[in-house]
């Protein structure tokens, strides 16, 4: 069985459905898929990307799965009462359906963190201080607290950009906080592994700063197995022998990409620019 994984779609369904369909035809119909996360918010079908992703998830007994990005957890927020909505968001037709209950408790239900096929499979980023069984671990306790009964509790206190450098030592909200935020929100780092939240809209640090993608930090304990992740369009598709970046800009009138874990095979649909680029991300 042939294992995918495809980039951000933030509420492309159109787009996910033909990728989903050309997967089909290769693989034979039995294939993995895994998606990295921002299924939802910025596009313009976010109510049936959340459904399509369910079903899918339901019907292939777990062969389709998705992880949480940072849209995601923001869309649980939203939906909970947790935090308000932002004016960029396109979040409306979900928080109006009518299965807009059972969605929120199908999402809140994914993961963190995935082992697929030798890889390790995060929305955003590792912390280089993490191995990949750390790494499952830590993304495991996030897990716990959302599909625990103090989940809205610890989303009302989850925004926020410290601690931005993980320690051992740390615990409660702020130790939840710091593995969600490089789960989910993490590109630029300095040396000593402290993320940095301010530059997004780039492939790298400014001139003169000591920032650079978290994926090239001297030391990293990933640099071992193949870390597949989403959540940076600037990249673009990023192909290296132990590194895939996968979202290639979907929204932003980029492609929506799938890279076959086992064989690095690649495809790919074209996207219209449904927000401009430059835009929020």
């Amino acid at each position: 069985m042939r294992t995918y994984v495809i980039g951000d779609l933030q509420g492309c369904a159109h787009e996910a459905r033909l990728l989903v369909d050309q997967i089909g035809v290769d693989a034979g119909g039995d294939a993995s898929i895994m998606f990295v996360g921002d299924l939802i918010n910025r596009g313009p079908q976010s109510l049936q990307a959340l459904r399509d992703l369910k079903q899918w998830q339901t019907e292939s007994g777990g062969r389709v799965e998705a992880l949480l990005g940072n849209h995601d957890l923001h869309l649980l927020a939203v939906a909970s009462g947790a935090q308000s909505a932002s004016r960029s968001d396109t979040l409306d037709e979900i928080l109006a359906a009518p299965d807009r209950d059972e969605l929120v408790a199908w999402l809140r239900m994914r993961p963190m963190a995935i082992m697929a096929a030798g890889c390790l499979l995060v929305h955003a980023g590792v912390a280089p201080q993490w191995t990949p069984m750390q790494t499952m671990q830590l993304a495991g306790e996030v897990q716990a607290v959302l599909r625990g009964p103090g989940w809205i509790d610890f989303l009302a206190t989850m925004y926020g950009n410290l601690p931005a450098r993980w320690s051992d030592t740390l615990t409660g909200t702020e130790r939840i906080r710091c593995i969600v935020n490089a789960l989910t929100r993490m590109r630029l780092c300095a040396p000593d592994g402290t993320m940095d939240f301010a530059h997004k809209e780039s492939d790298a640090g400014p001139p003169g700063s000591n920032l650079v993608p978290w994926f090239d930090l001297a030391g990293r304990k990933t640099a071992d197995i193949t870390v597949a992740f989403g959540h940076w369009s600037a990249l673009g598709l990023l192909m290296r022998p132990n590194l895939l970046g996968v979202d290639s800009g979907c929204v932003w009138g980029g492609k929506l990409s799938a890279v076959c874990l086992d064989d690095r095979t690649l495809l790919q649909v074209d996207c219209p620019e449904y927000l401009k680029a430059g835009g929020k991300k």
